[in-house]
């Protein structure tokens, strides 16, 4: 009869237990001095060995000869505990007993001595998951508990296990096991079970086991059916195909191809792929290209998913740290929403919408992942704005009588204060004087119309709507501030975000081509402080005079 490999090959002696070194000396150690504590808490997260140590440590408490620590293996009591003929040794599932009487009907026949062997040992797996009454009932036999009395629990979550419990037990904490040790360890069975396993593809099958070496073993005795396991085999066999599918749909999300990242998901969705785990997986993925830019060397180990890594690298080439940040707390958000809503599908499309367009939200999240996207463009040599966004020329202009000389001024950036050429049409371009010094020049007021056009594509249609409304948000440069009057209430509710001012201050000071800083104000926009003289000067019939 065929046996599961986790079951074939589970280690019968500390020695076999891989990655647990820290505990399996300590117990070795224990077992050889005699120094026993009565309650142990073994604690660690699926398929680390919690259980197999629990049954190697009750056979090595009764074994007639232990060997260095270990049990012999050949003994009455090894081979009775091994093939479970021994009543003294009793394994509980505390999620199917958790009720104060199993726990009370184990504390009165515990009060008796062993027949078979030395030590009587309960071994209750999931402990966490006893009832407040059960860990009460507990309690009271582990204060006290008979020199033949050995308990040995085991839970996957600490925090659900009390305090009155975890003081009364010595505790051991089962690590994650590498990916290198895992396949290694694969790679040393595939051989004696005579399997084809390349060095990728037991890498491959250790990432996906995210440290457990029984989800190892599981996962390769699912491939073992083809001839030669390779990468593309373990693709196949655990249907990772839709891993590629799920970097398929990244592609269009960089792409801002909405409408085919769309029919991608509904494809995915039709072929029975759960809302909730494709935005699962499309998290994984980012997870992943974001461990490969925060730690490039060490990356590798910290990969925990199925993804190729050349297309993790080349994703990761194309989105900021921030981009990365923001769609995963985008997709997170989502996940948690789903476990309530009643049409799951809806918002994963929503949320694929958002994702493929970033300019829709204006969280802080979505604002520093725009920010960080122009911070890269200019690194790069990328323009900042696109000429039609570059400030308006200053307030001075030439009197109307002189066409060709009103021309002129607009082929410089600034007026050059002191003319070597001093033409009486442009002596009368000087600035008007009902402009106080205080007060803005007309070009100031043209940088905070370029960091409205800047802004508007990134912005929420309401943010858009408010910017771009005089009358709720006036923008004027007074030296190197820009000044932002907002409408008391809502407007400056909405504009008074660090965060957003940031943004603001930045983007002045690229148009600007120096530092620039913001402050806000609450108070009705004055719209006639600069930008009514502006309006005017476009209009031929008006001429300013000094």
């Amino acid at each position: 009869m065929y046996q599961a490999l986790y079951r074939k090959w589970r280690p019968q002696t500390f020695d076999e237990v891989i990655g647990q070194q820290h505990i399996t000396e300590t117990l070795k150690n224990q077992v050889k001095t005699g120094r026993l504590s009565h309650a142990y808490l073994f604690i660690g997260t699926r398929g680390t060995g919690k259980t197999t140590c629990a049954r190697i440590l009750a056979r090595a408490v009764n074994c007639e000869h232990p060997v260095d620590g270990n049990p012999c293996g050949t003994c009455p009591a090894c081979r009775g505990i091994l093939e479970g003929s021994v009543m003294d040794v009793v394994e509980l599932d505390a999620a199917s007993n958790n009720g104060v009487d199993n726990v009370r009907a184990l504390r009165e026949e515990a009060v008796f001595s062993p027949s078979a062997v030395r030590k009587r040992v309960y071994i209750v797996d999931e402990v966490h998951m006893l009832s407040a009454s059960a860990f009460n009932a507990l309690l009271k036999i582990l204060e006290e508990p008979p020199e033949h009395l050995m308990f040995i629990l085991a839970t996957t979550e600490l925090n659900k296990v009390p305090a009155t419990i975890l003081s009364r037990c010595q505790r051991h904490s089962f690590k994650r096991i590498d990916v290198p040790e895992i396949a290694e360890y694969l790679e040393y069975i595939a051989s004696k079970e005579n399997f084809t396993l390349t060095h990728e593809a037991a890498e491959l099958i250790a990432r996906l086991a995210e440290g457990g070496v029984r989800d190892a073993l599981s996962l390769l005795d699912q491939c073992s059916s083809t001839e030669k396991i390779d990468v593309d085999a373990v693709y196949a066999a655990m249907g990772l195909a839709g891993k590629r599918r799920i970097a398929e749909l990244q592609e269009k999300i960089l792409a801002h191809d909405t409408a085919s990242a769309l029919q991608l998901f509904s494809e995915m969705w039709m072929d029975g792929k759960d809302p909730g785990t494709i935005l699962s997986e499309l998290a994984q993925l980012l997870r992943d290209v974001l461990m490969l830019q925060v730690a490039p060397r060490g990356s590798r180990n910290l990969l925990s998913s199925g993804f190729e890594t050349d297309a993790l690298r080349s994703f990761g080439d194309r989105m900021t740290r921030e981009e990365l940040l923001c769609a995963l707390e985008k997709l997170q958000e989502t996940q948690g929403a789903m476990r309530t809503v009643s049409n799951p599908r809806m918002n994963a499309e929503l949320c694929l919408v958002s994702l493929c367009d970033n300019s829709l939200g204006d969280s802080t999240a979505e604002l520093r992942a725009r920010l960080s996207r122009l911070e890269k463009a200019l690194e790069n040599g990328v323009p900042a704005a696109a000429p039609a966004e570059k400030p308006a020329q200053p307030a001075e202009k030439p009197a109307p009588a002189d066409p060709p000389a009103r021309e002129a001024p607009r082929e410089e950036p600034r007026p050059v204060p002191a003319d070597p050429v001093p033409a009486p049409p442009q002596e009368k371009a000087a600035p008007a004087p009902a402009v106080e010094p205080s007060e803005v020049s007309a070009g100031t007021d043209d940088v905070w119309t370029a960091v409205r056009k800047r802004l508007a594509p990134r912005l929420s249609m309401e943010m858009r709507t408010i910017i771009n409304n005089p009358d709720m948000v006036l923008g004027t440069m007074r030296g190197d501030e820009l000044r932002i009057d907002a409408a008391p209430g809502y407007a400056y509710m909405r504009f008074n975000r660090p965060e957003l001012l940031q943004v603001i201050a930045e983007t002045a000071g690229a148009i600007r081509g120096r530092p620039t800083r913001t402050q806000l104000a609450e108070n009705k926009p004055r719209q006639g402080s600069g930008r009514s003289l502006d309006e005017l000067r476009d209009f031929r019939e008006v001429h300013f005079v000094d």
